[in-house]
């Protein structure tokens, strides 16, 4: 598991019937990933701020993704080969 703080572009889809959202690409350092399982979800309050922190699956890697709800700015935290651990 390798620690980063960068900053990551990520499109999502809310679905209205269940009222939730699921990362569905992500773009990073010039590459393109396929969100293929999206894992935990939980949200964080630093401060006032609330984060939103999820952990996805692609084909060749782990991603934990930060939204900031104040200014709606994705971070990229994490990043593994493989299965998280």
């Amino acid at each position: 598991m390798m620690k980063v703080s960068a900053p990551v572009t990520v499109s999502l889809i809310y679905n209205h019937r269940t009222n939730s959202v699921s990362p569905q690409v992500i773009l990073w350092e010039g590459r393109k990933y396929i969100v293929s399982k999206v894992g935990l979800h939980h949200v964080v309050r630093r401060g006032r701020t609330l984060y939103h922190v999820f952990s996805v699956e692609t084909a060749d890697l782990f991603f934990r993704l930060v939204l900031d709800t104040d200014n709606l700015h994705w971070i990229v935290e994490e990043i593994a080969n493989g299965e998280p651990g």
